[in-house]
């Protein structure tokens, strides 16, 4: 005879691991997308919003390097510099951009509307607060500053380059597991507003939860979507979520204000055995 061994984790979730810019602060993730277009505006090439956008979530040189690894831009940089985008010159691309992401950023970083509230009712639920984010640390000094003087302050950050790779990988998630004091990782729930974030929380074998509206995907600030009209709103939210959905989360909601009840939903799915 012969058997096969399997274990299953049946027991409460135990922590939520949070993005940043578009799921917490900063709604519309607007900080670092001018940033970029300026930084590469200084050298002599003009991106597009949407190009700057393309890789949210990464690393934010790792972000740069993708941008210029797209061929349009690739092209219009051959043409200006005479050939074509190497690392060193992301490297440079990336000191001109640093400076210029920590001058705004502080503009940028209220808290989403909701965003405290739920955090609290996480915490009162016993749950510990992670979060990750593609900002390199002397940005997130600024962010924490501001978010902490209303009201949000994570139990642990983990910033990019702070581990031997960074996102989509699981590294930093994996980070705040082992900081945090949480096992098994299906006791964690990932939650952020791109393709990258969620491809992280799954990479760590965690569920995901990823936010359409208030993100990346939509890419608005808060003034501006309140000005849409109902349906124009209804029409993002749809393509957004359908881009998230695409990327593998397992829920998709409009902003973190939503997601309360799907942490119900995913420990009743852990009580049946369930796993990410």
């Amino acid at each position: 005879m012969s058997f096969v061994y399997s274990r299953r984790y049946t027991g409460p979730l135990e922590a939520v691991i949070l993005d940043w810019a578009g799921t917490t602060v900063d709604h519309g993730c607007l900080a670092p997308a001018g940033a970029f277009m300026e930084a590469f505006r200084r050298s002599g090439v003009t991106i597009t919003l949407d190009q700057a956008r393309a890789p949210m979530g990464m690393a934010k040189w790792h972000h740069i390097q993708a941008i210029t690894r797209m061929a349009p831009v690739a092209e219009a940089w051959t043409a200006v510099h005479g050939a074509a985008p190497t690392d060193a010159d992301v490297d440079r691309l990336y000191e001109t951009f640093l400076p210029l992401q920590v001058d705004v950023v502080a503009r940028h970083s209220d808290l989403i509307p909701g965003a405290a509230e739920t955090v609290a009712a996480m915490r009162a639920r016993g749950l510990k607060i992670g979060s990750t984010t593609g900002y390199p640390r002397p940005v997130m000094d600024v962010v924490q500053r501001v978010a902490s003087a209303q009201g949000y302050t994570p139990d642990i950050t983990v910033c990019a380059g702070e581990t031997p790779a960074g996102r989509p990988g699981p590294a930093m998630a994996l980070r705040c597991v082992v900081e945090l004091s949480i096992s098994p990782v299906e006791a964690c729930v990932k939650i952020g507003d791109t393709v990258v974030d969620v491809e992280e929380g799954l990479n760590a074998g965690m569920w995901t939860i990823a936010v359409a509206d208030t993100g990346n995907e939509v890419g608005l600030p808060l003034a501006d979507w309140q000005a849409l009209a109902p349906e124009r709103r209804d029409a993002l939210h749809v393509a957004a979520s359908d881009r998230l959905a695409r990327a593998g989360a397992h829920y998709v909601v409009r902003s973190l204000a939503e997601a309360l009840p799907l942490l119900d939903a995913i420990e009743a799915r852990l009580a049946r055995g369930e796993k990410p």
